[in-house]
């Protein structure tokens, strides 16, 4: 009974077989009945899918790896390059190189100049302002301090003292090196004058009275033997007029007293 069933064939499975037959029947080959099989699209098979999947992990793997080598090396850029391009990329190197360099001695150069230029100007200052200083000093524009002596000359018991005596011991005091002086308040430069005037002395147009006392910068042994040497002005001062002449040696001898510039009227400097 079994038997009978499965034997047994459905309305549609004799549709299909006889299909089959009738196109087996139509296509002669001399042969035997070639028989065709239908082939379902289904798409792919599922037994096909686990390979497609490998060789798509396996193919971004390979990318992966290529990109990270490409990334790592950094010669690659030059390796790629022929022969012409690197001798071309080393000349233009070369090129600024030299560039560079000839513009680094230029900058070196100037910065020379800059630095010497500020050196002669610096030294220019320096010798104007010692200048400056020092005409101030002996021009009397300028007041002064410094070792020196300060002498004083009183009144003499023989005989009023003269201008011309006064100005031989200003003159020696010049001679010793003296540096700056003073007489009585008036600053003593080189146009400086004496005169004789009632009861005193005139000095730049001031009447001076005794006692004298003069102020002297400048090296202090020097100015004590233009006084007191045997013979000298201070000899005289002494036997002539009976003055009594005292020389102080002293650390600090301080001369405020300023002098005008003079004028000049005909000398003119040479350009």
């Amino acid at each position: 009974m079994g038997n009978k069933e499965t034997n047994e064939k459905t309305p549609i499975d004799r549709n299909i077989h006889t299909q089959y037959d009738e196109e087996n029947d139509n296509i002669e080959t001399g042969a035997f009945p070639v028989i065709r099989r239908r082939v379902h699209k289904l798409g792919v098979s599922k037994s096909g899918r686990p390979l497609t999947h490998a060789l798509i992990v396996l193919l971004c793997a390979l990318l992966s790896f290529g990109y990270v080598i490409q990334l790592n090396n950094k010669t690659s850029t030059y390796e790629t390059m022929s022969e012409e391009e690197l001798t071309r990329l080393i000349g233009e190197t070369s090129t600024q190189v030299q560039n560079l360099e000839r513009r680094k001695s230029e900058l070196t150069s100037q910065l020379n100049s800059l630095q010497l230029s500020a050196d002669k100007q610096k030294e220019a200052e320096r010798i104007a302002s010692q200048n400056a200083q020092t005409s101030g000093l002996l021009s009397g524009r300028l007041p002064a301090e410094g070792k020196g002596v300060v002498i004083t000359v009183d009144r003499g018991s023989k005989a009023p003292v003269d201008a011309a005596t006064m100005f031989q011991l200003l003159e020696e005091l010049r001679n010793a090196g003296v540096e700056v002086m003073s007489l009585n308040g008036v600053r003593v430069v080189t146009s400086t004058y004496l005169a004789d005037a009632k009861g005193g002395l005139e000095c730049d147009g001031k009447i001076l009275k005794p006692p004298y006392t003069v102020k002297a910068i400048g090296d202090q042994q020097n100015l004590q033997n233009a006084v007191n040497i045997a013979g000298g002005v201070g000899s005289r001062l002494k036997v002539k007029f009976g003055s009594s002449v005292t020389v102080d040696a002293s650390d600090n001898v301080e001369i405020n007293e300023t002098s005008s510039p003079r004028q000049f009227r005909y000398a003119q400097t040479v350009e």
